[in-house]
């Protein structure tokens, strides 16, 4: 074999480092492409599940209340006007929020996930970009879950069920692959666990806001 300038280059005697990245590793392409099959198995179970009206309308209605979790930050905001003695840790809460879903947004920018390819039908909604790792959906849902019980213990009754509907509804829209909605899900609840630990910490906060005596 010679290079590009004509010299006549050695040839490779023996096996090859399997650390080199020229080196083709067909087994982890496999594994690669069966778990992407997978996740477009699921869904389009998940998608199918849409067909049905009365879902359609309520993934259509927790999609679109969730768009720039607009539906987290309006709530938080209203508690902390309508809740004063808890105003600080409703703030507080929905701060964390938007922080995850910029978080998030950034990764998406980073990552640059093309939204999934339906084999058949089409996306229940409109999406606001192109790009699906992680869900921002997800994200702020999640970070809602954990911020919007720290304020009053209802919070962790309530919410988390609302924040994993609307999960559920961004993969029943059929925008989302499964591993977007759980790495989002993921992201938000860890950034708002760490923010309202460090929050707690730097400030001297009781869990449900106002400070320390």
């Amino acid at each position: 074999m010679r290079d590009a300038e004509g010299t006549p280059r050695p040839e490779r005697s023996g096996p090859r480092d399997p650390h080199d990245p020229q080196v083709r590793r067909p087994g982890r392409r496999q594994g690669q492409a069966g778990w992407t099959a997978a996740e477009r198995r699921l869904l389009a179970v998940l998608r199918g599940c849409g067909d049905e009206p009365r879902v359609a309308a309520a993934a259509r209605a927790l999609s679109h209340g969730g768009e720039h979790a607009a539906l987290w930050l309006a709530g938080g905001l209203v508690c902390a006007a309508a809740d004063r003695e808890r105003r600080d840790g409703w703030l507080r809460g929905t701060a964390l929020i938007a922080a995850a879903h910029l978080t998030s947004m950034g990764v998406k920018r980073l990552v640059r996930r093309p939204r999934p390819l339906l084999p058949t039908g089409e996306p229940l909604v409109r999406t606001a970009g192109r790009h699906s790792f992680p869900s921002s959906h997800a994200a702020s849902a999640a970070a809602a879950a954990v911020a919007f019980g720290v304020p009053r213990p209802a919070g962790r009754v309530l919410v988390p069920p609302l924040a994993a509907a609307m999960c559920v509804s961004r993969l029943v829209a059929g925008v989302h692959y499964p591993t977007d909605v759980a790495a989002g899900a993921l992201l938000g609840g860890l950034l708002a666990h760490g923010g309202t630990a460090w929050l707690r910490a730097a400030g001297g906060c009781r869990p449900g806001g106002g400070r320390r005596v």
